[in-house]
């Protein structure tokens, strides 16, 4: 089962340039936003992160551009959450241009796993384990 989540981005006069463009400073905010969206959605908001003891900072974080973004647009961002077995959360990211459904951009995050020591943890938090198993992530 693929686990997806959808937000509609309504863009600031703030986060354009002189040339009516997003600034690409602002990309990370929207995925930002979409992360915010899913956990809403499956339970995995970052205060169930620091509710077991963890917390779950950005790796890597990666994004690539079709189009750009205008101001006065809605686009969409579509978040995939990306199965592994490693203790880290993988998400896939879609752009989309309302209009014609066009792709705008896409990008990737991964975040990991710290006990509230800063300590990498190597493997899945009980927690994170059992959200796995709730959403069946492994199973076709």
């Amino acid at each position: 089962m693929e686990l997806k989540a959808s937000k509609i981005i309504d863009i600031r006069f703030s986060e354009v340039d002189s040339m009516s463009v997003v600034w690409h400073g602002s990309y990370p905010l929207y995925f930002e936003d979409a992360r915010e969206v899913f956990g809403a959605k499956y339970g995995l908001d970052y205060m169930s992160f620091f509710d077991h003891g963890c917390f779950a900072p950005l790796v890597e974080l990666t994004f690539h551009y079709k189009k750009p973004i205008r101001y006065g647009m809605r686009p969409r961002i579509d978040i995939i959450y990306r199965p592994t077995e490693a203790a880290k959360i993988a998400f896939d990211y879609e752009i989309h241009d309302p209009e014609d459904e066009s792709l705008i951009a896409t990008g990737h995050s991964v975040q990991v796993f710290m006990d509230t020591q800063y300590q990498l943890l190597w493997d899945n938090p009980a927690f994170y384990q059992e959200w796995k198993e709730r959403w069946k992530v492994f199973e076709d």
